[in-house]
């Protein structure tokens, strides 16, 4: 038995085919291959990406995988997606998207949102949403009821970016609680969708697709779809989840305890708790992990830094040219820690939840044009982005929640032996690397989901560590990081003045 894991990322569509029986990759194409997708970006702070683009690119990853003559296409026996998570997608009665796609790192609906947890109430929010509306999904639908009314009224449903797939693929619009709770719609003590961002924003529940178990048919896949594919006709789409809860599934990261990390366009670290907790500023965020059920209650605390791995391609595309990843890494790493006083913010990608949703931008501070040269901005880059992350675990441990170890995959910024280490180094906490790619626990996903596994420990138990990096016993890095924490604190209280000063 074959299973395909489709991964609806930011940057790019990656599919994978993955043997059930000994857990492995048999193959796998990604599209684009040489370049990124770009976030439309036509007035600063907002994000879009177009939904027709990703089933396109869908389309062709696909293709490309199953002329591929080392498996039988015919042998796949079920489809697991795993997403971007929070994007807005609208269509009408068809199917078909009717704009853009409002994506993650959006900010244009924060001050919606925020209001909406003032009128709420934000002890109320918290218990039942364990989380303020800020800039999530419910918040953009209610922009898009304001600032485009006209198409609001066309809107069928809506959807997120892993749901519009499937129904491109099977012709059924489906959620999950865990999608629900992801877009801030889902109501955790009523164990139903949120009355109250219903009625606050005046939305029709007519508006959602049909409430699935996220293990499960989410439709079967269409013969015109089918033909078009190389597939065959009726595989069902048995497994769909946010990139983050499935990164989390992929690393067995499943039990209270347990934590996670990404480093890819943004920075996730995703802790799984058995308590409804919340942060009481919404800085970390909880949403139903894809294990949850109203019985068994299994949540993922989630720590988002939008500017990660953007910033480090950034870098690469300003100050890399001639050179790749590896040879910039080591670049950076003949330069000492604290790349000798440059110090970066990587907040240049929306509006930050660690940072009240505010959008600081990123900074260059203390560059010095005689002193520093592009080794430095690569080592400055990665260790801002590596104190980005201890500062939000220093939020979630505030939330009681103190992690002894974190699993990662090899993959993105933890491919880099000097970001591994410096994160190591900065958070305090080992790190144990896998092999680990986002379709391929899709796909994953999808066995468990079909009953090909009975349970999602054994869709994994092949799973096995690369490496544990371990923190050295004395580096310059905590010092370096309260400097860099009082530089981050003081930008944050300078612009608090001057939006005060401007009000």
């Amino acid at each position: 038995m074959l299973l395909l894991g489709i991964d609806i990322g930011t940057s790019s569509i990656k599919v994978s085919v993955v043997d059930a029986h000994t857990q492995t990759c048999v193959a796998s194409a990604r599209y684009p291959e040489d370049e990124e997708n770009t976030i439309l970006s036509v007035i600063p702070g907002w994000a879009e990406q177009s939904p027709d683009m990703w089933w396109e690119q869908v389309k062709l990853a696909i293709r490309k995988l199953t002329a591929n003559d080392t498996f039988d296409p015919s042998d796949i026996g079920a489809i697991g997606i795993a997403y971007q998570m929070h994007g807005l997608v609208v269509v009408d009665k068809d199917g078909n998207a009717l704009r853009n796609s409002i994506i993650w790192c959006d900010s244009r609906a924060v001050e919606i949102g925020e209001a909406a947890f003032e009128q709420i109430g934000p002890k109320h929010a918290l218990k039942h949403l364990l989380n303020s509306p800020g800039n999530f999904t419910a918040a953009k639908w209610a922009w898009v009821k304001a600032n485009e009314p006209e198409l609001y009224r066309k809107a069928h449903q809506i959807m997120l970016p892993g749901d519009y797939i499937a129904l491109k693929l099977t012709g059924l619009a489906t959620t999950s609680i865990s999608a629900l709770s992801e877009g801030v719609f889902w109501d955790f003590q009523a164990n139903c969708i949120s009355g109250d961002i219903i009625r606050y924003f005046g939305f029709d529940e007519a508006v959602f697709p049909v409430i699935k178990p996220l293990f499960g048919e989410h439709g079967t896949l269409r013969t015109d779809v089918a033909s078009q594919l190389g597939l065959k006709p009726g595989i069902p789409v048995s497994y769909k989840a946010g990139d983050q809860p499935n990164n989390a599934l992929s690393l067995n990261v499943l039990e209270p305890g347990e934590v996670a990390a990404t480093a890819g366009t943004s920075g996730v670290i995703y802790a799984v708790s058995d308590q409804l907790a919340y942060d009481p500023a919404s800085r970390v965020n909880t949403f139903a992990h894809v294990n949850y059920t109203p019985e068994e209650r299994r949540v993922g605390v989630l720590l988002c830094i939008n500017g990660t791995g953007i910033l480090n391609r950034w870098v690469k595309d300003h100050f890399g040219h001639g050179i790749d990843y590896k040879q910039m890494n080591a670049l950076g790493k003949a330069v000492s820690p604290g790349s000798n006083g440059l110090k970066i913010l990587p907040f240049g990608n929306g509006a930050e939840r660690i940072l009240h949703n505010r959008i600081l931008g990123a900074r260059f501070i203390d560059l010095d044009f005689n002193a520093h040269g592009r080794s430095h901005v690569f080592r400055a880059s990665q260790e801002g982005i590596a104190y980005a992350f201890r500062y939000g675990l220093d939020i979630i441990r505030e939330n009681g929640m103190n992690p002894s170890v974190i699993r990662a995959g090899q993959a993105n910024l933890f491919l880099s032996e000097l970001f591994t280490e410096m994160f190591v180094d900065i958070t305090g906490v080992p790190v144990e690397l896998y092999e680990n790619d986002g379709s391929v626990g899709a796909a994953l996903g999808a066995g468990i989901g079909s009953g090909i596994f009975s349970t999602p420990q054994e869709a994994f138990s092949q799973l096995k560590t690369l490496k544990t990096v371990e923190p050295q016993a004395s580096t310059p890095y905590e010092e370096l990081y309260q400097e860099w924490k009082e530089l981050l604190d003081g930008q944050l209280a300078n612009e608090l003045k001057s939006n005060e000063k401007t009000n």
